[in-house]
């Protein structure tokens, strides 16, 4: 169902669901074409889903095609960055982060 976790895999409105179900942690970039501090974040969050692949399913999910679980976790502004322990979310980054401050955010929760 998704492919090489070593890139992020493109969650939908259609299977969030069951994608936060899959794994115990899940890593949820919101995000938008037109968005240019997400655009940026692009590369650092393929980097986090090579590195974490196999103990973190890192996704992305576009809220412009997919507005239905973006008001569900009201995202305000883009990019936010969620984390999900056994299907609860864990952690919230909201804004451009650095590359060492989402890892210390994962490493927190893989203890």
């Amino acid at each position: 169902m998704y492919g090489d976790l070593s890139s992020p895999f493109q969650v939908t409105d259609d299977n969030f669901g069951v994608t936060l179900k899959s794994s115990s942690l899940v890593f949820v970039d919101f995000w938008a074409t037109w968005c240019g501090p997400c655009r940026a974040l692009a590369q650092t969050i393929d980097e986090i889903a090579q590195e974490y692949s196999g103990k973190v399913l890192v996704c992305k999910l576009d809220v412009d095609n997919n507005p239905s679980t973006a008001k569900n976790f009201q995202i305000l502004s883009i990019p936010t960055m969620i984390l999900f322990k056994n299907g609860q979310e864990v952690e919230r980054l909201i804004g451009l982060s650095a590359k060492k401050k989402i890892t210390e955010v994962i490493e927190k929760h893989l203890q």
